[in-house]
């Protein structure tokens, strides 16, 4: 096989083998068998629940194996538990970050393994310096008096992996590290992984995302509905292999869009001004159209205004001034459920804070905003049949996973979790749907499916609003692109004359 030249494949850091997990009667695991070697970055690539964060946490000692063996650096482990992993040179960090907001990045970079003076009393002039010192070796380049609430989301990754280089980490298990990252934020990461490698760290990248598996890892092992599909060599195959190989079919990078001329103005913002939660000025005299029949993507930097936008068209930000009209209907700083029944549907860019009740079943979040209508319910009794049988019908449409209706959403993978919300808004039959980072944590298929649905939204004739930080998904399904720049839309393009050198140079505040 061939390798990078800093994997050193006499060195097995991790093996496990033949690993299954059984839920019931449902097979998370199906006879599995991975290694990882020394100075590796290591692929784990299937779509949303194939069993790829299960195994890693088999790994981590956050569940035990039904059946099946694992070794770390050689060693059989018997009872697996965090605590051990830890101690045997394995840290994780978790797709959805466990740091204290209010803390410091030192303080939370530290907490359980505090560095202590006489009298048993915190050191925090060491913590600072201990912090800083691993920072600077790994160059994760984190300021350790930084309160994490006041970072950005890529630094608090740093955050979490040096968190676990502070206990000793020698592998290194990323869960969908990049779901939640900006363009420019994952390229930075790819180094930070390559230069851990370099100085002998091993690395699993738990992802669903081709173009990070061919610019990051040297190996990668391929799983599907809960069975080992394939290990290869990153370098010998293609990405349409690899997404094939995932899926189990031929996937489309390519959206099928036939041109259309747009029709009425569904959505027309005027001068539209508000604060962000610093007292701030976030959108400043903001003016944005959306058609009947058209997708308008929004293109810029995170922290340009579109979240602030986002939350003052569904009524959850006062505007200081301004209009939003939908179909001609004045909504500005209306309530959000006044501005649903207007015509308005949402995928928002939070799905576990905003687009979900966590506790709830899949059915019910699935009629979260229609359950007091018929057929649902009547004279306020709901129809329980009823429910679980159009739930059932977009679990099997959304290829939504598990297929049990029943089971709470806080127990899906981030994927599937997406698949609910965007089911439930899309089959609202909205005027306007306004989607934010829609494919955000999704696998391939599942991208293909959504960018689907989105371009069948606008050939039934309605008006979507696309809010993206992945500029190929703006420039793959809109019809114009409106580039936002502090507050403001600064340029619209028509999809023709749109590339990324001038949405670029938009989004940086140039003029074409």
């Amino acid at each position: 096989m061939d390798g990078e030249v800093n994997i050193d494949f006499s060195n097995k850091m991790v093996e496990m083998k033949n690993i299954v997990k059984k839920y019931g009667d449902f097979v998370a695991n199906d006879d599995i068998s991975i290694k990882v070697h020394k100075g590796e970055i290591h692929a784990l690539l299937g779509e949303n629940g194939a069993g790829k964060s299960t195994l890693m946490n088999i790994l981590y000692g956050l569940h035990q194996p039904t059946s099946g063996e694992i070794y770390i650096n050689g060693e059989k482990i018997q009872e697996n538990s965090p605590a051990l992993s830890i101690e045997k040179g394995i840290g994780m960090v978790h797709q959805h970050f466990m740091l204290i907001p209010n803390f410091t990045v030192s303080e939370n970079i530290i907490l359980g393994m505090e560095p202590v003076r006489k009298w048993n009393q915190l050191d925090i002039n060491k913590a600072k310096n201990d912090v800083s010192e691993i920072s600077n070796k790994y160059g994760l380049r984190v300021d350790p008096n930084y309160k994490v609430q006041d970072i950005s989301v890529g630094m608090q990754q740093r955050v979490e992996i040096l968190k676990a280089l502070y206990r000793g980490a020698e592998i290194l298990i990323l869960d969908e590290p990049t779901a939640v990252l900006t363009p420019q934020e994952i390229n930075e990461l790819i180094i930070i992984m390559k230069n851990l490698t370099k100085q002998g760290k091993s690395i699993i990248l738990i992802t669903h995302k081709l173009k990070e598996i061919k610019d990051a890892a040297d190996f990668c092992t391929i799983i599907r509905k809960g069975k080992m599909i394939d290990t290869v060599n990153v370098k010998k195959v293609t990405s349409d292999e690899l997404a094939s190989k995932m899926v189990g079919r031929e996937v489309s990078f390519e959206v099928e869009k036939k041109l259309q001329a747009p029709g009425n103005s569904v959505l027309k913002v005027s001068k539209l001004s508000a604060m962000n939660n610093r007292g701030i000025p976030a959108l400043r005299e903001l003016d944005l159209e959306v058609r009947s029949g058209e997708i308008l993507g929004i293109a810029g930097i995170e922290g340009n205004g579109q979240s602030e936008l986002v939350e003052v068209l569904t009524g959850l930000r006062k505007a200081l001034s301004g209009s939003i009209k939908i179909n001609g209907e004045e909504i500005l700083n209306e309530i959000p459920k006044k501005i649903m029944k207007s015509g308005v549907s949402n995928i928002p860019e939070d799905r576990q804070r905003r687009g979900l009740v966590l506790d709830f079943s899949i059915a019910e979040n699935i009629v979260l905003q229609n359950y007091e209508r018929e057929p649902f319910s009547k004279t306020f009794v709901l129809n329980e049949q009823a429910i679980k049988s159009f739930s059932k019908e977009l679990i099997k449409k959304f290829d939504i996973r598990p297929t049990n209706e029943n089971i709470k959403v806080k127990a899906l993978s981030g994927g599937n979790q997406q698949k609910v919300i965007i089911a439930r808004e899309v089959t609202n039959d909205p005027d306007l749907l306004i989607a934010t980072q829609p494919t955000r944590g999704l696998d391939v298929g599942a991208i293909e499916y959504v960018h689907k649905s989105l371009v069948n939204q606008r050939d039934k004739g309605k008006a979507v609003l696309l809010i993206s930080l992945e500029l190929d998904e703006i420039m793959s399904i809109s019809d114009r692109i409106a580039v936002i720049y502090e507050g403001k839309i600064v340029d619209i393009l028509d999809i023709a004359e749109a590339n990324e050198d001038k949405l670029g140079l938009l989004m940086a505040g140039g003029k074409k």
